[in-house]
């Protein structure tokens, strides 16, 4: 069970740091226009949803593993928030991506910035969930997790 649990922890926080590096990326092109926002989204979209995936899959697997052996109730939260955060980039920002590897830099739609805003408030409320979920992750002692 030591493997589970250090391998949760592993992706989990991958994952947690991943979100806050996009968030950091996303507040800076605040202050750009719509052609660079555009151009920046879809080079950021090329291979940015797979390492997502390969993060946030394994984080959940490995927390509902801890949840069957453990039932604390730190990792089913962190599991509910887990989660959620997988329900929100479906609901979310999985369509608006997609739409977004359409747009054309030259030309993007009119309302750019409403969808960009919405994006990023989805976007800051999933790293904070993943955030709040590896805080919890890594609080549950280790003879728990067993």
């Amino acid at each position: 069970m030591r493997f589970i649990r250090l391998a949760n922890i592993w992706f989990a926080g991958l994952f947690a740091g991943f979100l806050l590096t996009v968030l950091v990326l996303e507040q800076s092109l605040r202050r750009f226009d719509a052609h660079v926002y555009t151009q920046v989204r879809q080079v950021e979209l090329v291979q940015l949803d797979a390492l997502a995936s390969v993060t946030l899959l394994p984080a959940i697997i490995t927390t509902a593993v801890l949840v069957l052996r453990s039932r604390r109730a730190t990792t089913i939260a962190a599991l509910v928030l887990l989660a959620g955060v997988f329900a929100l980039t479906l609901a979310v920002n999985l369509p608006i991506n997609h739409d977004q590897t359409g747009w054309a830099i030259a030309s993007p739609p009119a309302d750019w910035a409403d969808i960009r805003d919405r994006w990023q408030f989805a976007h800051l409320l999933r790293t904070v969930a993943a955030i709040g979920a590896f805080a919890l992750l890594i609080g549950v002692p280790e003879k728990s997790a067993e």
